[in-house]
């Protein structure tokens, strides 16, 4: 059976998860012209809103890894593990807003696309290494909540 890790931050998936948070910052400072998160949040500019959501949209991928890490039911990882592929597509989604908007900077995104992309692999890999640890017998009630 699957034990839930007490401390998800020494996960390799969770630490890459942070890094995408922390670029995704980078990475709507930059196209904002370094305009705050709550100025962001109120702007009208359709590039300032999807700044927005591209922070955040990837401050909730650590907080689903951390939530799957902890759970012992593979139904409720699955369901934060899915959750994060969503978000994923949504800032790949944004990513190609802003691409499409006329951006000239077209580089920082496709570093962003990059670290996005090795960030699923190791996701992936995470998911295969719980699946193989066992059958879930939980019916997606979680005990240890």
């Amino acid at each position: 059976c699957y034990m839930p890790y007490k401390n998800p931050t020494s996960l390799t998936v969770y630490q890459k998860a942070l890094a995408l948070t922390s670029m995704s910052r980078e990475i709507a400072s930059y196209f904002s012209y370094n305009k705050d998160l709550l100025q962001l949040y109120q702007s009208r500019s359709l590039q300032d809103s999807i700044a927005d959501h591209i922070v955040q949209d990837a401050h909730l991928i650590p907080e689903h890894i951390a939530q799957a890490a902890n759970s012992n039911s593979n139904v409720v990882r699955l369901k934060y593990v899915n959750l994060t592929q969503i978000m994923i597509k949504n800032i790949l989604s944004y990513c190609n807003g802003l691409e499409h908007m006329g951006v000239k900077e077209k580089e920082y995104l496709n570093l962003f696309r990059t670290e996005i992309g090795s960030f699923r692999r190791t996701l992936n890999s995470w998911m295969k290494n719980i699946r193989l640890q066992g059958p879930d017998t939980s019916w997606g009630f979680d005990p240890a909540k």
